[in-house]
């Protein structure tokens, strides 16, 4: 047996308030991990061409403001 398949095991084991308990870090731990592969690919220059290309819209005037 995987250690995933032991982790989903003993999920299904717990109580139902944990499991809220756990859902609720889990989604910060993910948004954390986002967050840092976000920052990670903006350090290595991965999304300038994303920036440059709506700035340019901007500039065109094909935006509106929100």
């Amino acid at each position: 047996m995987t250690k995933l398949e032991q982790i989903k095991l003993a999920i299904a084991a717990l109580p139902h308030d944990d499991i809220v308990a756990l859902a609720d870090w889990f989604a910060e731990f993910h948004a954390d991990l986002w967050d840092k592969q976000i920052a990670a690919d903006a350090e290595a220059g991965r999304l300038d061409k994303f920036a440059a290309e709506a700035l340019a819209d901007h500039k065109a005037g094909r935006t509106t403001p929100l």
